[in-house]
C-alpha cells in the first residue's frame, strides 16, 4: 500500500461506535492513510466505516493487548498521529468482569504508550510532527452534586466504577509520559456520546431496541441521574481540533452542554417514537419499569468546556432534540442490524447486579 506523501493515522478501536465516525471523517480526505487498530470485540462493527478506498485504509484485526504486534505496526508504518480510542467502555460490564478492563484499558493504553515512545524517539528531526491524543470521558472526575460547579480540566479525578478507574489509569499514564519523557501526548475527555452504529448495550439505542421491541424499558433508581450528552460527530470534531491546535500535555474537556436526566432521555425517547413509529395502542412511556440501582451509580457529570472554546475556537454544533430525532431515524432505517447484533452478541439481561 502506498503511503508516500500521506498523514498516517493510525487509530485504535477503529470499528467502534466512536472510531468509525473517526475514520469516516478522516478518509473523507484522500491525502489521509488511515490504519484501523481493532480487535472486532462485541462491540465492533466492520460495516460501520462505509464503504472504504482500499488504497488509503488498512484494517488490522488485533488486540492493543499483543505489544509485540503493536511495536511491529508502529515501526513499520510509522505514523504521524496516533489516535487511542480503542476500549472497554460499559460500566455495568465492569462490575461483572473488571479484570477485562484493566488489561484492555490500562495494560493495552502502557503498550500503545511505550511503542509509540519507541517511535517518537527515533524520528529524530521529524519529532516535532508526531502526536499522540488519548481518548478519555468525563467519569474519571466522578460524581458531580447538583448544586455544584461543571468540571473543569484542573478538577481532580475521583473515578468511581472499575470502568473509570481503568480510564483515568491511562489519564495517569499518558500524562506521565509527557511530564517524563517529553511524549507529545494530549488528552481529551468527553462527556456522553449518541449517534449511529452505537452498540444498543449503551441507554439511547437500547431504549431504541426495547420500544420496537415493545419490552419492558429498565431505568435505574429514579432515573435522576443527570448526564452530559454530545453527538459523536461533533466529539470527533473536537478530538480532530485538539489534535491540529491542541498544546501538548494538556487535556480538553469536549462536551456540549446538554445536561439530561436519564428519565429525561428516556420519556423524549418514547415520544419521539410515537411520532415516528406509534404503538398499536398505548405509548411506549408505558414500557417505562424502574428498577434498583447501579452500585455506585455517579449522579450527575457535567463538563466545563470554555477551554477548548476559547483556546481552539471549537463550540458542539449539534442540536440535542434534532440529533437524536435522526439517530431514531436511523436506526428505524437500520431495525435488521439492530435486531441481529444484539440478538448474537448481546442478549439485553441486564449486567453489574452484585450478589
Amino acid at each position: 500500500m502506498k503511503t508516500e506523501n500521506k498523514k498516517i493515522y493510525l487509530v485504535t478501536g477503529g470499528c467502534g461506535f466512536i472510531g468509525s465516525c473517526l475514520v469516516r471523517k478522516l478518509l473523507e480526505s484522500k491525502k489521509n492513510f488511515v490504519i484501523n487498530y481493532d480487535n472486532i470485540s462485541y462491540a465492533s462493527n466492520k460495516e460501520s466505516v462505509g464503504n472504504v478506498n482500499k488504497s488509503n485504509y488498512l484494517l488490522i484485526e488485533k488486540d492493543i493487548q499483543d505489544a509485540k504486534n503493536v511495536d511491529k505496526i508502529l515501526s513499520s508504518y510509522k505514523p504521524n498521529y496516533v489516535i487511542h480510542l480503542a476500549a472497554e467502555s460499559h460500566v455495568d460490564r465492569s462490575i461483572d468482569s473488571p479484570e477485562n478492563f484493566v488489561f484492555s484499558n490500562v495494560v493495552g493504553t502502557y503498550n500503545l504508550l511505550m511503542s509509540s515512545y519507541r517511535l517518537w524517539s527515533n524520528l529524530n528531526a521529524n519529532k516535532n510532527k508526531f502526536k499522540f491524543i488519548y481518548a478519555s470521558t468525563d467519569e474519571v472526575y466522578g460524581s458531580l452534586q447538583l448544586d455544584k460547579k461543571q468540571f473543569s480540566e484542573n478538577n481532580l479525578m475521583k473515578p468511581n466504577s472499575p470502568y473509570a478507574a481503568t480510564k483515568a489509569s491511562g489519564d495517569l499514564l499518558a500524562r506521565s509520559w509527557f511530564k517524563t519523557y517529553g511524549f507529545p501526548v494530549i488528552t481529551t475527555n468527553s462527556s456522553n456520546n449518541y449517534g449511529l452504529w452505537q452498540f444498543p448495550e449503551k441507554l439511547i439505542p437500547l431504549v431504541i431496541k426495547k420500544c420496537l421491541k415493545e419490552e419492558a424499558i429498565p431505568i435505574y433508581g429514579k432515573g435522576n441521574h443527570i448526564r452530559d450528552w454530545i453527538n459523536v460527530e461533533d466529539n470527533v470534531d473536537g478530538i480532530l481540533a485538539v489534535m491540529k491546535k491542541g498544546r501538548i500535555g494538556e487535556r480538553y474537556n469536549i462536551g456540549a452542554n446538554n445536561e439530561k436526566s436519564n428519565l429525561e432521555i428516556v420519556t423524549l425517547i418514547c415520544s419521539l417514537l410515537d411520532i415516528l413509529k406509534p404503538k398499536k395502542s398505548g405509548t411506549y412511556s408505558d414500557l417505562i419499569s424502574f428498577v434498583t440501582d447501579r452500585p455506585g451509580h455517579d449522579l450527575r457529570y457535567s463538563l466545563n468546556t470554555s477551554k477548548i472554546n476559547q483556546e481552539l475556537n471549537w463550540t458542539a454544533k449539534i442540536d440535542f432534540k434534532k440529533g437524536l430525532k435522526n439517530t431514531i431515524k436511523w436506526y428505524l432505517a437500520n431495525e435488521e442490524w439492530l435486531f441481529s447484533v444484539t440478538d448474537s452478541r448481546y442478549d439485553g439481561k441486564r449486567l453489574g447486579q452484585i450478589k
